[in-house]
């Protein structure tokens, strides 16, 4: 009897990992299909998708303290401009125009923002959360601002530039080089991510959202957790600021608002929270329809915006794809 159950369990746990890969490498797919026809549709607005993939870094990473650990901000945005600053201080003032090393620069200004943040942030619970995040996006805004020596203030950082990725590969006024280089590290990513959210401490996020009582109860500390994944969220968010800043070779106040911090919350509950496939989904629909609309109706684009989001909070409360999933998932049981 034992030596069957341990061999159901066994199996089990085998058709888990290999459905698990099948998503994992369903995703990998899906993201270069729709990069890849994106790229075809829009060979002469390349700069746009390039921001699509550089706001999804930043929408990815805040999923994980929001979605899948549960902490309430709306200035996850310092993250981003802070890595988008660290790539550019790093090539305008110390003359490092590798973009590799420009990366990791952003990495790097990311993760240490995140650290600070998370230390401020993570103090607190639901609503003042929510003011302190407010207040944390406008120290780092004014910051910026005033550092003008380094950041360019209100002007912006300019005089960045990157060098051929492995001496070969250009970044050109088409954007092509830019775009790949975005795919390239939204794919690894996206990769790292999912194993992370799998993993016992991707776990052990989910049980902290659910009931943080019962998981310092069994010995684990929530707010050390939180801190880690803080940290992790700000190093994905400095990929996407660093990626925003070797495309653009500009880095402007704008990296650092609450309107970019407000708009990836948007981005996030559009494609459905707890879902690095929700993150990217939201992060797609919502700006290529503000992209529309706003070229369409350049006077009450705004409006369009405010119903989409309405009728899917209303009518999609788990967001677009949280909401797709859920369906697909009671169609399947209901065929069985």
């Amino acid at each position: 009897m034992t030596l069957t159950m341990n061999t159901e369990t066994t199996g089990a746990a085998s058709a888990r990992r290999h459905r698990a890969f099948g998503r994992d490498l369903a995703g990998v797919i899906a993201i270069i299909v729709f990069t890849g026809i994106g790229y075809l549709l829009f060979p002469d607005n390349l700069a746009l998708l390039t921001r699509i993939v550089g706001i999804a870094l930043l929408v990815l990473s805040l999923d994980l303290v929001t979605g899948y650990c549960g902490v309430a901000t709306l200035g996850h945005a310092a993250l981003f401009g802070s890595g988008a600053y660290a790539a550019g201080i790093v090539s305008a003032h110390y003359g490092i125009t590798d973009p590799l090393l420009m990366t990791l620069a952003g990495i790097a200004g990311g993760a240490i923002s995140g650290l600070v943040c998370g230390v401020v942030i993570l103090r607190a619970h639901g609503l003042p959360q929510l003011v302190l995040s407010i207040a944390l996006i406008n120290l780092f805004h004014e910051f910026a601002n005033k550092a003008s020596s380094w950041t360019g203030g209100s002007d912006g950082l300019s005089g960045i530039s990157a060098n051929p990725i492995f001496g070969y590969f250009e970044f050109d006024l088409y954007g092509q080089t830019a775009y790949v280089f975005g795919v390239v590290l939204l794919l690894i990513v996206f990769v790292l991510l999912r194993l992370l959210v799998r993993s016992p401490f991707g776990m052990l996020c989910r049980g902290i959202k659910e009931d943080p009582v019962r998981i310092s109860a069994m010995g684990a500390s929530p707010k050390a957790v939180m801190m880690k994944m803080y940290v992790i969220s700000g190093a994905v968010a400095g990929v996407g600021g660093a990626l925003n800043a070797i495309s653009t070779q500009v880095v402007g106040l704008d990296s650092l608002s609450f309107t970019l911090s407000a708009e990836s919350l948007v981005m996030l509950v559009l494609g459905g929270t707890g879902s690095l496939f929700g993150a990217l989904s939201g992060t797609v629909i919502f700006m290529l329809f503000e992209d529309y609309v706003s070229a369409a109706n350049p006077f009450h684009w705004l409006t369009m915006v405010g119903a989409l989001l309405i009728a899917v909070v209303l009518f999609a409360p788990k967001g677009i794809y949280g909401t797709a999933a859920s369906l697909l998932s009671r169609c399947k049981e209901a065929s069985q």
